[in-house]
C-alpha cells in the first residue's frame, strides 16, 4: 500500500485533526488498510478521532445511565490504530524526536516506559516506521497488554509493582540507556511535550469542532461547559486548553484514584484503574490552568465495568433502566477501567457545578473491554459473579449516587502547589533544572509549545515530500 519512499513519517498533527485534508492517495489508502491490514504502514494515517466519514468517534451518554442532566459526552479511542488513543501521543513523540535526526531506523532501538497504552501504541508506532521498540512496564498490568506489546513485534521488559510504581520503569529505563546510550533512545510520554501537543491540537479541536454538531442534534448550546479527563501521562488533559481558549468558562477538571490522590493530598498507594495514578506530576501537565480536582474510588470503576460489560449489566440496563438495547452494546465494547472512571468524574462534575441540560461534559474513554477480560476475570473471583439485582444496584448507588466529596478546587495557591510538587520528580530525580521548572509556571512557556505545532507539520511535509 503505502511505500517507503512515500512517506518518512506519518500524519501532521492538522492531518490527524482533519483527515479529510491530507493527499487523496494517503487518505485513501488508509482507509483501505483499515479494512485489509491493521498492520500496515498507511494506518499511520488513521491516527485520527474521526472516522471514514469524517465524524467524531463520540457518543451522547444515556441520562438514564448517568443520572444527571448535563449531557455527558465520551469521545473513545479503541477505534483508533492499536485500540487506543494513545497512539496518538506515541506517534508525536517518535515523529518529533526522528525530525531532530537522533532517531533513525536500523541504528535505534526505541524504549517506551509505560503502563499499558502507550507501550501498545509504541510498539505499534515503532514497527510501522521500522524501528526496533522494548516497552518498559510495571508487571501488574492486565495480560492483555503484554499479549499485544508482543503482537506488534516489540519485547516487553517488565519491573516490579503496578500502575503507581512508575519510578521503577524510570529506574530500569536509565539502566538500559547506561548500557548503550548509543543505540538507545528512551520516548518519554511523561515529559515529551509532543504529547502535549497531539492532545492540544487533536483531541482539544476535535472537542471544540464537536459542539457544534452536538448542538445541530438538539444536544447543548454549542459550547463545552466542562473537560473532564484522569491524569496518566498528563496528556489528554490538554485538550482542555484548547477548549478554555475558546470558552473561557469551561472548566478543566483532572481525575486521580482515591487510593493514589497525588495531586490532592500528596497522597501515594497502589490502585486498580489501569493507565491513570502513576503517583507523579507529570511535567507535560499545565496544572497552572486546572480548575479542580477530583478523586474517584478503584473499586467503584471495576465494578462499573463490570455493569457495562457482562450480561446481567445489560439485562438491567435495558430492563430496568430502559437504555436502548444498541446502545447498551455499543458501550460494552468501548470502555475500560480508565473509561468508567472518566464518566463518572463528569458525573461528579455535574453534581458539583450544579451543571444543566445546556452544559456539555466531554470526557474520554481511552481503550475498550479487549485489555480488561482478564480483570473481570479477577472480579468474579473476588466478589462473586455479578446478577441483575446486584447490577441494579451498582448502577443506582455508583452512577446515580456518585458523591461530591474528594473534590478539591484550582485556586491560585492551590495551583501553585499541585505545580511544586513537579520539583521533587522532575528536578531532584529526573535532571531539569529550577529554571526549567519556573518556565513552565508561565501562562506564556504553554503558549510557546502550542505555536510549535505549525513548524512541526511543515517539517513532517518536508521529510514526506524527500
Amino acid at each position: 500500500m503505502l511505500s517507503e519512499s512515500s512517506s518518512a513519517l506519518g500524519p501532521t498533527y492538522e492531518e490527524m485533526l482533519h483527515p479529510h485534508r491530507m493527499p487523496a492517495h494517503l487518505r485513501s489508502a488508509a482507509l483501505r488498510a483499515a479494512q485489509e491490514d491493521p498492520l500496515d504502514r498507511a494506518n499511520l494515517f488513521n491516527i485520527t478521532w474521526r472516522d471514514a466519514s469524517g465524524r467524531p468517534y463520540y457518543d451522547v451518554l444515556p441520562s438514564a445511565l448517568t443520572g444527571v442532566e448535563a449531557p455527558i459526552v465520551v469521545l473513545y479511542g479503541c477505534e483508533l490504530p492499536s485500540g487506543s488513543h494513545k497512539v496518538g501521543a506515541a506517534y508525536a513523540v517518535l515523529a518529533e524526536r526522528a525530525l531532530e535526526g537522533d532517531l533513525i531506523p536500523g541504528q535505534h532501538i526505541c524504549v517506551w516506559p509505560s503502563t499499558g497504552n502507550y507501550g501498545i501504541g509504541g510498539a505499534w508506532v515503532g514497527g510501522r516506521l521500522g524501528f526496533e521498540s522494548v516497552v518498559i512496564m510495571p508487571e501488574g498490568m492486565s495480560q492483555e497488554r503484554f499479549d499485544r506489546i508482543r503482537a506488534y513485534g516489540a519485547r516487553v521488559v517488565t519491573t516490579p509493582g503496578s500502575e503507581s510504581d512508575v519510578d521503577q520503569v524510570y529506574r530500569r529505563c536509565g539502566e538500559l540507556l547506561g548500557r548503550d546510550p548509543a543505540h538507545i533512545c528512551m520516548l518519554d510520554q511523561f515529559s515529551a511535550m509532543a504529547n502535549y501537543r497531539f492532545h492540544y491540537h487533536v483531541t482539544g479541536n476535535t472537542v471544540v469542532e464537536l459542539a457544534a454538531d452536538l448542538q445541530a442534534g438538539g444536544v447543548g448550546a454549542g459550547r463545552i461547559a466542562a473537560f473532564v479527563s484522569a491524569m496518566g501521562s498528563g496528556g489528554t488533559i490538554a485538550a482542555g486548553d484548547r477548549i478554555k481558549q475558546v470558552w473561557p468558562a469551561s472548566r478543566t477538571v483532572g481525575l486521580e484514584p482515591i487510593q493514589c490522590p497525588t495531586l490532592i493530598c500528596n497522597g501515594y498507594g497502589r490502585h486498580g484503574i489501569q493507565g491513570i495514578g502513576d503517583r507523579q506530576v507529570t511535567w507535560i501537565h499545565n496544572v497552572m490552568a486546572m480548575d479542580a480536582m477530583m478523586a474517584l474510588d478503584d473499586v467503584e470503576c471495576q465494578q462499573g465495568l463490570q455493569l457495562l460489560a457482562e450480561e446481567a449489566g445489560w439485562e438491567a440496563m435495558t430492563q430496568r433502566f430502559g437504555i436502548p438495547e444498541e446502545v447498551v452494546r455499543r458501550m460494552s465494547t468501548r470502555f475500560g477501567v480508565s473509561g468508567v472512571c472518566n464518566v463518572l468524574g463528569a458525573i461528579k462534575t455535574a453534581k458539583f457545578y450544579h451543571l444543566g441540560r445546556d452544559d456539555v461534559i466531554v470526557t474520554v474513554c481511552t481503550d475498550g473491554i479487549d485489555r480488561y477480560r482478564s480483570v473481570l476475570r479477577e472480579l468474579n473471583a473476588r466478589y462473586g459473579p455479578m446478577d441483575r439485582v446486584e447490577a441494579t444496584a451498582r448502577l443506582v448507588s455508583i452512577f446515580h449516587r456518585q458523591k461530591t466529596d474528594w473534590v478539591q478546587e484550582g485556586t491560585i495557591e492551590r495551583r501553585h502547589a499541585w505545580h511544586q510538587l513537579k520539583f521533587f520528580t522532575w528536578v531532584e530525580q529526573r535532571g531539569k533544572s529550577w529554571e526549567e521548572l519556573d518556565a513552565l509556571g508561565s501562562a506564556a512557556y504553554w503558549e510557546e509549545q502550542q505555536a510549535l505545532i505549525e513548524e512541526v507539520d511543515a517539517a513532517i511535509l518536508a521529510a514526506r515530500s524527500r
